[in-house]
């Protein structure tokens, strides 16, 4: 009976993968040069034509308005195709760019699925840098065994330099919903997280004397809306300097749009240090074919041409005159009243967030009038 060692089949393995690792990086090399011989070999032969044209063609030599017309035509043709060559690559590149752009984008404020936990949801957003798709606003929405957990944020400042503070809050709570049983402990860790972001800034910016009190950095805070609704469609809160969100009602009747509002939120996160004691706000249960509409400020914030505010209250009684509630179309709705209002081109950043209840049952029928600290 033949027997191997154990490490000798994996130490050849071992080697044949650095081998075709190094064949493939060896390959890739030369493809690479391939293409910039080939990238500058059009240019090359324009180049030459030009040349061979001016030196050996006798047209070229003569002074008449003919001949005149013919090099100009040449050098004409010899341009636009240089032109036309470096329009290529540059398009060609900002494609690349774009498609690693919207990859990196997409990982840092992924789309949120149609459902969570029998919760509907639909969401949008645009930065007020053209181009990015991603600005200075958060939002998620997961589902975990504490129930479905909601946040809401907004970076101080807009567009692509809030892009590391949104990594910094999205991480941390997207860990933080799954290990920790109470939205205090959620709050915290994104506090924490908040303030690391902060430090690592500071550092980099002003490596010998730490935090500059004139570097923007110190001055960078986020807003944060954490929100918990439970199996039972019970909502529960914390919020740190955001709007408050609209509770929207389907149908006929009755006011269909109400703003919820529950006394003083706390201070943004990265402003001020959270106090010793975090009372989480009852907000009442989100009833079956109710829906809960979160935002940014700059949805509100945002003007028209003659200054004048977008007027939410009204896009969203107008949006939730169907029944039932559907936040693909109160979402849209909105957006499409927002963008018209702004022209197209808001001047913050702006995020929409849309939960209705779509479970069969909720255990609690009557809404709570006024918020209870739990």
């Amino acid at each position: 009976m033949i027997r191997f060692k154990a490490g000798v089949p994996r130490r050849a393995g071992h080697r044949g993968k650095h081998l075709t690792f190094g064949r493939t990086r060896a390959g890739a090399r030369r493809r690479q040069r391939l293409r910039r011989l080939l990238a500058l070999g059009l240019p090359t032969a324009w180049g030459a034509v030009a040349i061979t044209y001016k030196l050996a063609c006798p047209l070229a030599q003569q002074n008449g308005l003919g001949a005149r017309i013919a090099t100009c035509a040449v050098f004409f043709a010899v341009g636009t195709g240089l032109i036309l060559h470096v329009r290529r690559g540059l398009l060609r590149e900002l494609r690349q760019i774009r498609r690693v752009a919207g990859a990196a984008q997409g990982v840092l404020l992924r789309p949120l699925p149609p459902s969570v936990d029998g919760l509907n949801v639909a969401a949008a957003q645009v930065s007020a840098d053209r181009g990015a798709g991603v600005g200075g606003d958060l939002y998620d929405v997961i589902g975990t065994e504490h129930g479905v957990r909601v946040v809401m944020g907004d970076v101080r400042g807009h567009g692509l330099a809030a892009i590391g503070t949104v990594a910094a809050v999205l991480g941390s709570f997207r860990e933080a919903v799954h290990d920790e049983p109470e939205l205090p402990g959620v709050l915290r860790k994104l506090d924490r997280a908040m303030a690391r972001h902060l430090r690592e800034r500071a550092k980099a910016e002003h490596p010998s004397s730490g935090l500059d009190p004139d570097s923007p950095v110190a001055e960078e805070f986020v807003t944060v809306l954490l929100l918990e609704i439970g199996h039972d469609g019970e909502m529960r809160s914390l919020n740190c300097g955001h709007p408050w969100p609209y509770l929207l009602r389907g149908g006929e009747g009755g006011d269909r749009v109400e703003h919820l509002g529950f006394g003083d939120p706390l201070p943004p996160l990265g402003a001020f240090p959270l106090p010793a004691e975090l009372p989480v706000t009852r907000c009442g249960p989100l009833l079956p074919g109710e829906a809960l509409f979160l935002y940014t400020d700059g949805a509100e914030d945002a003007r028209d041409g003659a200054g004048r505010f977008f007027p939410l209250p009204a896009a969203l009684a107008e949006a939730t005159r169907t029944h039932p509630t559907s936040p693909q179309e109160v979402l849209g709705a909105v957006f499409t009243q927002l963008l018209t209002h702004a022209d197209g081109f808001p001047t913050d950043d702006v995020a929409l967030l849309v939960v209705a209840n779509g479970r069969t049952q909720v255990q609690t029928s009557h809404r709570e009038q006024l918020a209870t600290p739990l």
